[in-house]
């Protein structure tokens, strides 16, 4: 969990940037359902918003906050230019981690972070105006992994998720919030094994599965990049496609990255000689959101 708190300071703009959006950040006060970790929802409204109108829910490193990462990237600025809302939840435990190794997170509808945040989705769909086919996740780490899981356990509500520097779905199960086996990239599965573990997110669930794109650094030391491997390895199976990458494009978007696409539903870029963590690359997230 200490590693956690490596440089994220970087990451953070000044505040007299975020003071020149056109709006604030406000925190969601209204009963927007079952919440059972009492996870705190920030919410970024431009003032003027797009018609239909997109989500996005943005989720912190550990040790972080909403108000840092909606300081520390560009979405809010990007949110005034393109007309989305986005939600900034807020971990409720005191590292700042989110709840992705439950039984209950890990399952649709199951309770615990996960279900607090779906449940904000479905208040902003009913009372907010967002158009339900466009709620998009994007997160880093700890966030990434939570963006993990809600690919994973509500496939029926998000319809893309974008992750810096996470994990696969289902790799920090178990009874413990921190799993060293899986940080360190000693849990090696087969694309069977990692694909079922996201199927039992879900079961029965028959419908579309959100097209997921995958940001890791070569030089991660806190989740080591065998974790970037076995995200590719999990998701080809999920969407039943080849591990062997339907394109390459070297030094995408910035040098030293190797974008890779699996079909039009899988994509993962690898940041040579980046740690933890690859640094938010909002405007091509937003690029793979369709937005």
């Amino acid at each position: 969990m200490v590693a956690l708190t490596s440089l994220f300071t970087s990451l953070l703009v000044s505040v007299g940037a975020v003071s020149a959006l056109t709006s604030s950040l406000q925190q969601i006060t209204a009963n927007f359902g079952s919440n059972p970790n009492g996870v705190q929802m920030y919410l970024y409204k431009p003032t003027a918003v797009a018609t239909p109108t997109p989500l996005i829910i943005a989720m912190h490193y550990c040790t972080g906050t909403a108000q840092a990462y909606f300081q520390g990237t560009s979405l809010a600025s990007l949110a005034d230019t393109h007309g989305f809302i986005v939600i900034y939840p807020n971990a409720p435990r005191s590292g700042g981690c989110w709840d992705v190794n439950t039984n209950a997170t890990l399952t649709h509808n199951g309770g615990s972070d996960s279900l607090g945040i779906a449940n904000v989705v479905r208040y902003a769909i009913s009372s907010l105006g967002v158009d339900a086919s466009r709620v998009y996740a994007t997160g880093t780490s700890s966030g990434a992994m939570m963006t993990s899981v809600l690919m994973g356990a509500y496939p029926d509500i998000f319809k893309a998720g974008s992750l810096y520097s996470g994990v696969p779905y289902g790799c920090f199960a178990g009874p413990n919030a921190w799993n060293s086996q899986c940080a360190q990239g000693q849990l090696i599965q087969t694309p069977q094994q990692w694909g079922d573990l996201v199927r039992a997110g879900y079961p029965g669930y028959t419908g579309v599965r959100p097209p997921v794109q995958f940001w890791h650094g070569t030089a991660d030391t806190t989740l080591y990049p065998q974790n970037f491997q076995e995200e590719i390895k999990q998701w080809t199976n999920v969407f039943g496609v080849s591990q062997t990458p339907t394109s390459t494009q070297t030094n995408s978007p910035l040098s030293g990255y190797t974008r890779t696409s699996y079909g039009p539903n899988i994509q993962g870029i690898l940041a040579q000689g980046v740690g933890h963590t690859v640094p938010e690359q909002e405007n091509d997230t937003l690029a793979w959101f369709g937005l």
